[in-house]
């Protein structure tokens, strides 16, 4: 089988590998329908982070199961299903207090492999995601929705939930990439009044405004604070989705907020320290972390895809085969394709 593999950054390729095997009776073998690229798929593309070089790549993906352990029972053979990045129990604390991102009965080196053809599951019982009918009952729109949900689109409603955000709220999105505009999505989802997109590019601002956003703020810095401060006749937030992860975002966030506002923040840190004094003289709560996938989607983001309430697969605007992984990659890497849509099984 074919699977994307890192080599070093700026350099990824296809290698030929045996196929995956159930080695627990927790496992799925899952044949790969579509996949993507990820914009933390970047750090280590551009050598910002470290990645063993000869591993396998990618953590989204929908698919068909191909076999099953003993314990999973869930999900059967030939079953669509969305393969979540998170891989929850589902009965650890985390996973039932609406965690499973942090599931602690999460086993290590899961999150490698999806960029192929075939992929060992792990925890497959609870944490995929069965999608009513096959592939070939959905249109080409319809699929690329669904794959959102194995992360893109649960990290940006991650980050609208744990703002709190509430009906006629006033928003903020920090980022324009596919998570931010998926946290668009989710704010509006959750019933926000007003939706303030920072984007500085015509392409994502379209994007955002077609999710939801009210307003767009190109501005970056003492800038942007100034104009979403006007925006907002000097209140400020209610709440803020950091979707970004830089230091300049964070402070961002902080200061056009509200006091007493909430930052949801799902933008991975780059770097591991952040001031807090100045959330505690404006009361601002910080909240955030890695998406509750399985949940989400169980709860509300699957049914919100197939009844049209939303379609985040508009965030995929370039498609490749994987034989293309390099210039997929390229892609994303220079702003070319907002997210890197991968084909792998067409059948």
């Amino acid at each position: 089988m074919k699977v994307a593999t890192f080599i070093e950054p700026g350099k990824m390729t296809v290698t030929e590998v045996p196929m995956p095997e159930l080695q627990k009776d927790t496992d799925a073998i899952i044949k790969i329908v579509r996949a993507c690229v990820c914009g933390s798929d970047l750090w280590w593309f551009r050598g910002i982070s470290q990645r063993e070089k000869g591993s396998f790549a990618g953590h989204e993906a929908i698919g068909i199961v191909q076999e099953v352990g003993a314990a999973v029972t869930d999900v059967k053979l030939g079953d669509f299903v969305i393969v979540p990045f998170t891989h929850g129990c589902g009965h650890c604390a985390a996973c039932r207090a609406g965690f499973d991102g942090n599931c602690t009965n999460r086993e290590a080196g899961g999150n490698a492999g999806y960029q192929g053809q075939y992929l060992r599951y792990t925890n497959a019982n609870w944490a995929l995601v069965k999608i009513p009918g096959q592939p070939s009952d959905y249109s080409d729109e319809k699929l690329n929705s669904l794959l959102t949900l194995a992360d893109v689109m649960a990290t940006g409603y991650h980050a609208a939930k744990t703002a709190e955000v509430k009906a006629g709220d006033t928003v903020v999105v920090m980022g324009d990439g596919a998570v931010g505009l998926c946290g668009v999505i989710g704010a509006k989802l959750l019933g926000a009044g007003r939706i303030i997109a920072m984007s500085r590019h015509a392409d994502r601002q379209a994007l955002a405004e077609e999710f939801g956003a009210t307003d767009i703020v190109a501005e970056r810095g003492d800038e942007g604070v100034a104009r979403v401060l006007d925006l907002t006749k000097g209140n400020g937030a209610d709440a803020v989705l950091e979707c970004v992860g830089t230091e300049q975002s964070v402070d961002t966030a902080i200061k056009i907020c509200r006091p007493g506002a909430i930052i949801g923040r799902v933008g991975v840190p780059h770097n591991s320290e952040i001031d807090t004094n100045a959330l505690f003289w404006k009361n601002i709560g910080l909240r955030g972390g890695i998406a509750s996938v399985t949940t989400y989607d169980k709860e509300v983001l699957l049914d919100a895809v197939l009844n049209d309430d939303i379609h985040p697969g508009r965030v995929f605007t370039k498609r490749f085969q994987l034989d293309d992984i390099q210039s997929a990659y390229e892609a994303m890497d220079k702003r070319e394709a907002v997210k890197s849509l991968i084909i792998i099984n067409e059948d």
